[in-house]
């Protein structure tokens, strides 16, 4: 993984647009998803096959529940100024009206749901980095999707963010069902996901 910093802390104004234009102008291999990550451009390698099928039958499963008005998004950048984050979740549930029109990123604030399928060479990113600052950015619910946890895959889902920390609202290893409550009233079998 590369990576580019700057000086941490709370970004201001000038700061984060020199962040955003880094992330804009990084060349990273086809299929690589750059992010902003406590202040560090990030380029993770690009995701597996199973990866990306865990992702697929996520979004397949969130389509049967959501809305009209809203969509399941793999590319979409989702950005957290004050916290110097701009993360690209492998999944985010977003109503449709706050993802049209020019530019790949929406603010945190419209997104209802996302999920992250950890890899193996980044997974602390999913596990601590990612629950901090989805729960900083006010991200209603959080589905941890974590293949490579100590042998043993497992799905955590976060929610009720209060002072940038989680709940564990869910949790269970792959094979179990998982429910996921409204606005999705979803039960989701996690036994249908590949075992990395």
């Amino acid at each position: 993984m590369s990576a580019l910093a700057v000086e941490p802390g709370p970004a201001r104004g000038s700061d984060w647009d020199e962040l955003v234009r880094v992330w804009k102008e990084t060349d990273a291999p086809e299929g690589s998803k750059v992010e902003i990550i406590e202040g560090i451009v990030t380029v993770p390698p690009t995701p597996s096959r199973d990866h990306n099928t865990t992702a697929a039958k996520l979004a397949r499963s969130l389509y049967s529940v959501i809305p009209e008005d809203w969509e399941v998004y793999q590319t979409l950048g989702i950005e957290f100024p004050s916290t110097q984050n701009l993360f690209v979740p492998d999944i985010a549930v977003v109503p449709v009206k706050y993802a049209v029109g020019p530019g790949n990123r929406v603010a945190a604030e419209h997104v209802e749901l996302v999920a992250e399928i950890t890899s193996k060479n980044n997974a602390n990113h999913d596990r601590v980095k990612k629950v901090r600052g989805y729960a900083m950015g006010g991200i209603p619910l959080y589905l941890l999707l974590d293949p490579w946890h100590s042998g043993r895959p497992t799905a955590t889902l976060y929610g009720e963010p209060t002072d940038g920390t989680y709940r564990v609202l869910a949790s269970g290893e792959y094979g179990e069902v998982l429910k996921v409550p409204a606005p999705f009233s979803l039960e989701l079998d996690t036994g249908t996901f590949p075992i990395t």
